[in-house]
């Protein structure tokens, strides 16, 4: 699993995590375990399985380390 830190959160349950690698990575409050999408927070760091949706790249498996 690949990790990363989450730098935005939207009111619209989807966020963004920093890969770490000048990209980010677009996940949907649905792609979240262990807790629930409100418990997240910007800067947090998680682990992740990389996915394809259908507009391109997305995190999966998001769970809080």
């Amino acid at each position: 699993m690949a990790e990363g830190t989450i730098k935005r959160l939207t009111d619209r349950g989807f966020g963004f995590i920093d890969t770490g690698d000048g990209k980010d990575i677009f996940f949907h409050m649905s792609a979240v375990e262990g807790v629930s999408y409100d418990q997240l927070q910007e800067g947090q760091r998680v682990s992740y399985t990389s996915g394809q949706g259908p507009k391109g790249p997305r995190a999966e498996n998001v769970k809080p380390l």
